[in-house]
């Protein structure tokens, strides 16, 4: 049975601790506390319980990375020593409001898992010299381990374990790093228990658990006191905004707050912008009198926070962390105690804060529990340190086979495949109860499948279509934000948010598009190379239906934000976004895309919009095609949009997710809307979404791809700007395949961007060479040549002819339209290796590319870059024509070798990368053994070479189509893994594109059996 302990602090409690406090002061119980390294919340929390065991008359050593000043200041005694040592990292943070998975599962690889030894020996001789009764950990791993080795007993305290935090790290970020959870997991397992504090997260690893109320910080000053100080009337309105720690650029000003409102601004950096009714507070200010002095507090939820709003019934306006894992399971408890208001994150930066405070002062919190959690918390320690604890703990089996299975679940996930709970398995309760039993994630809701008709076109017997059709029709009607706020995952979040996208009085129009293997071509098809791209079997599907303002069903804060009007606005959610590190969802309103005058905002205010929040600037692909709609073709939007999208096209992997996106989208808006446009017109416009919009730099093949692709055959373009030659059956016995190095591959990314600078650098040289050396050609004559007669005249040919050819590379639009030939010979050795981009612009000026920029400091490289694409497109052209020779190895070999050259074209631009390179390693080894062993077989495998942008990604590999190519590609992932301890994804076979497939109008034949979730 489930132990809880603490309560209201009766009399027989406060007997029984001065009890304990008069023994402990004769008994002299030392503590080592180890506090771990993510944030300042862990710190206050254990100065609480510290402070309790030292009133007790006991000796307490804290091992931390904070600054001992947070504990001095609250405890100055001779009782209390503080060790500074680092143990684990926690979340590390790109900024403020971003958690980075792959970086913090990397530092603690190098924190706790490279020195484990040394960590262990030197905790395992402190712990003996200070002669500890009990080692106490929030909630540092290591730090149970250590314990054990010690022969000492071990307790954590936490609302959260880094096991849980960590495996859907490692699952979507580094599979590599799967040991370190287990690791962790085994660690946690060597403690007696976990007392557990509420908001908690699944803690499975623990053997036993102790419930116990809220540990929170008092306040020593009262609101009247505090406002004194600070010269603050008790009728003006105050919020406190405290994120821990914020970025100086943060820039707040007064138009931000609402009229009759004053802020107090904790931990501002001093360079941090205030407007004059912000106030700073002093770096020493004690938070819990701020808070409790407070009409409101801005900023972002962690276990501190929350405890202390709560306790002082403050209302909490906060900004969603996504990937904060313990952050929805503290959400929770704040609604369930109806004390915290949602802020949309670009609300935030941009200043529209007046409607969710108001929304927020309209806000009366209820909590009522208890709030001695440090002074139980300190007693649990005490019985531990003695040998006084019920014995056997006995945890709840059915709660701990719940956290089991979320646990399990989450370590099964790959980033290429989504796998949800039975739907027999229901969300263990909380402090706020069940969820609804429509809402469980991982389940769907009522119905069959034939919810959904086709009214219009055929999903063509895709099997992912059929698939999406059936989720569409699932979806429950009644579901909206409030319940997705419930979800203690973020799939729970975004499915619960897509039950509300849409009305089912009128028709979806469901369009995809899939994502491309790059066979041959690549980056060099902004310099107008001939390029074959295959469509493969993973595609983006999305959903629109266009809704009248007086008929969406808006999100919380779009209510708030909206106070009561009816505004049309773009809703989208998007499924997968835990794979992702991104939002589920985005929202905007439509009068967002104009300016002051009523005129389309420009797309350079567009993309610093979407920016404004890392975790959704993925929604400037999909909403970024309603501005290139609007401006570029003058599409009028009067009602709202709600958008879903669900990608099977695997991110950063090299094979286009984000030109399928923008593809499906645009499609599928101009399908709603009944607008026509030309597939080649609409990859044009979708390339400059990418191009404008977004501020990815890449050329139109992949946008072509995704629109004019069809299945089975390699779509033959020449990128200039988007001329489609022809669609090339594969030959039957021909197979190509893709295998993801597990290296994130980004068209926005540096390298990538430089390449480019660095090729349209060398057009520009080219083009002054040339004007130089048409001022050295003279006329040939009859006297200097020793002719006479006819060849008079066709000297004169020859000459005409080599001015044409010089005057077009005068004006050279494209790279491609130089022969190898002629650039050998005549530019190839005035191209240097590499420029400074100020060397470069003041002898040339502008390198004339409109989507990207020189930055005067880099250094260039340029000889690779331009040297590629001419060779490049020469190399397509001869791939393309090989494609129609006899079946025979010579053939797929000549095939090999041209993807080898590609490849190693690539690298030399600066656009190879150790995994790309070991997947083509791996692929020749193989070759050679089928060589080796020729008299016994055909030849299977033979060639491969990076695809796409480069620089990681996917590699495209050429063998026969057979049995025996498919026993060496799975030869070449598991040679792979145990190389790398990654297992690359496999692409393989091929669908239509977004212009073959068409659009879908459907609409849903019966409802689904829902309950209704109540608004707020």
């Amino acid at each position: 049975m489930r132990r809880a302990a603490g309560g209201g602090g009766g009399g027989d409690e406060s007997e029984a601790m001065e009890e304990e406090e008069g023994r402990g002061r004769g008994g002299g119980l030392v503590f080592a506390y180890y506090v771990t390294g993510h944030g300042f919340g862990h710190a206050t929390r254990v100065v609480e319980v510290a402070r309790h065991l030292i009133g007790a008359g006991h000796a307490v050593h804290i091992v931390t990375g904070a600054p001992e000043f947070i504990f001095r200041r609250e405890m100055d005694s001779p009782q209390l020593s503080i060790r500074t040592a680092l143990l684990d990292c926690g979340a590390v943070q790109s900024d403020a409001l971003t958690v980075d998975r792959l970086a913090s599962l990397e530092l603690y690889s190098k924190t706790a898992v490279v020195p484990r030894a040394s960590i262990l020996r030197a905790e395992v001789a402190w712990l003996r010299s200070i002669k500890a009764n009990l080692v106490v950990s929030d909630v540092v791993p290591i730090a149970c381990q250590a314990a054990a080795q010690a022969g000492l007993p071990s307790v954590c305290v936490s609302n959260f374990s880094w096991d849980f935090i960590y495996s859907e790290y490692m699952t979507v970020a580094a599979p590599r790093h799967r040991s370190i959870v287990w690791q962790i997991a085994e660690d946690y397992s060597n403690a007696l228990f976990v007392v557990r504090l509420p908001g908690y997260c699944p803690m499975p690893a623990f053997r036993d658990v102790v419930d116990v109320p809220l540990v929170v910080r008092c306040a020593r000053r009262s609101r009247a006191e505090v406002r004194q100080e600070l010269g603050i009337g008790e009728r003006e309105n105050i919020l406190l905004f405290n994120f821990g720690g914020q970025d100086s650029k943060w820039s707040l000003r007064d138009e931000f707050l609402p009229p009759g409102w004053k802020c107090w601004v904790c931990g501002a950096p001093d360079e941090q912008e205030l407007g004059s009714r912000f106030m700073r507070m002093d770096r020493d200010a004690y938070t819990p009198d701020l808070i409790a002095a407070s009409d409101c507090m801005l900023g972002k939820i962690g276990y501190g926070t929350v405890s202390e709003v709560l306790a002082f019934r403050v209302p909490f306006v906060f900004i969603r962390r996504d990937y904060f894992n313990e952050e929805p399971f503290l959400r929770k408890m704040l609604d369930f105690y109806r004390g915290a208001v949602e802020m949309n994150r670009r609300d935030f930066f941009s200043g529209r804060w007046a409607p969710y405070l108001g929304r927020a002062r309209e806000l009366k919190p209820r909590f009522d529990g208890p709030v001695n959690g440090g002074e139980v918390v300190a007693r649990i320690l005490q019985d531990a340190a003695v040998g006084k604890v019920d014995a056997p703990l006995r945890r709840s089996g059915s709660r701990r086979l719940q956290d089991a299975i979320i646990f399990g679940f989450q370590m099964q996930r790959h980033p290429s495949r989504e796998i949800q709970l039975p739907d027999w398995y229901a969300t263990s309760d909380t402090e706020s109860g069940s969820l609804p039993a429509h809402a469980r994630p991982g389940t769907a809701a009522g119905g069959s499948d034939d919810v959904v008709q086709i009214v219009h076109g055929s999903s063509q017997g895709l099997a992912d279509t059929a698939w999406f059709l059936r989720t569409l029709g699932k979806l429950d009607e009644e579901g909206d934000v409030l319940a997705s706020d419930h979800a203690d995952r973020p799939q729970a979040q975004e499915r619960l948010a897509a039950a509300g996208l849409f009305r089912w009085d009128d028709d979806v129009v469901v369009c995809r598009a899939p994502g491309r293997l790059d066979v041959m071509g690549g980056i060099a098809d902004y310099s107008g190379s001939l390029v074959l791209q295959m469509p493969i079997r993973e595609a983006c599907h999305v959903a629109v239906q266009l809704q009248p303002a007086t008929k969406q069903r808006l999100w919380k804060h779009m209510t708030a934000r909206h106070g009561g009007a009816f505004k049309p606005a773009v809703r989208i959610v998007s499924f997968g976004s835990e794979l992702a590190n991104r939002a589920p969802t985005f929202d905007m309103d439509v009068s967002d895309f104009f300016d002051a005058q009523g005129k389309p905002i420009s797309y350079e205010a567009a993309r610093a919009y979407f920016e404004q929040d890392p975790s959704r600037k993925w929604a400037a692909y999909v909403a970024g095609t309603l501005l290139v709609l609007i401006r570029e073709r003058g599409v009028e939007f009067r009602d709202g949009l709600s958008i879903l999208v669900s990608s099977a096209v695997p991110e950063g992997k090299g094979v286009s997710s984000s030109a399928a996106l923008e593809v499906a989208t645009m499609s599928a808006v101009t399908a709603a809307l009944g607008v026509d446009i030309a597939p080649n017109d609409l990859a044009t416009l979708c390339q400059m979404v990418e191009n404008y919009v977004v501020g990815a730099p890449c050329g139109i093949m992949d946008q072509m791809a995704a629109t004019c692709g069809e299945a089975n055959k390699l779509l033959a373009m020449v990128c200039q700007p988007a001329d489609v030659k022809e669609h090339i059956n594969i030959p039957s016995h021909v197979r190509f395949w893709g295998l993801d190095s597990g290296i994130r591959h980004s068209v926005g990314g540096s390298d990538y961007g430089s390449v480019r600078v660095g090729t349209f650098m060398g057009r520009r040289i080219i083009q002054a060479e040339a004007a130089k050396y048409i001022s050295q050609i003279s006329v040939p004559t009859v006297e200097a040549n020793g002719t006479a007669g006819p060849c008079r005249a066709h000297l004169r040919e020859v000459y005409d002819s080599e001015l044409r050819e010089i005057e077009q590379e005068i004006n050279l639009n494209y790279l491609c339209n130089i022969p190898p030939s002629r650039y050998d010979a005549l530019y190839a050795g005035l191209i240097p290796a590499e420029l400074k981009g100020q060397a470069f612009f003041e002898k040339y000026g502008s390198h004339n590319d409109p989507v990207t920029r020189i930055k005067l400091e880099s250094v260039y490289k340029i000889r690779a870059p331009t040297s590629h694409p001419v060779y490049e497109n020469s190399r397509v052209k001869t791939f393309a024509a090989l494609l129609t020779a006899a079946n025979s190895d010579e053939q797929l070999s000549a095939l090999g070798e041209l993807m080898y050259q590609s490849h190693t074209s690539y690298s030399n631009c600066g656009l190879g990368s150790k995994g790309t390179d070991l997947l083509v390693s791996l692929t020749k080894h193989m070759q050679r053994c089928t060589l080796e062993n020729a008299y016994k077989n055909q030849g299977t495998l033979f060639g491969a070479k990076i695809s796409g942008g480069g620089c990681g990604g996917t590699v495209c590999i050429i063998g026969r189509d057979s049995q025996e190519a498919y026993e060496e590609i799975s030869k070449i992932q598991q040679l792979y893994v145990g190389l790398t301890g990654h297992k690359p994804y496999l692409f393989e076979g091929s669908s239509p594109g977004a212009a073959q497939f068409g659009y879908l109008r459907v609409r849903r034949t019966q409802k689904c059996a829902h309950s209704t979730v109540p608004g707020i």
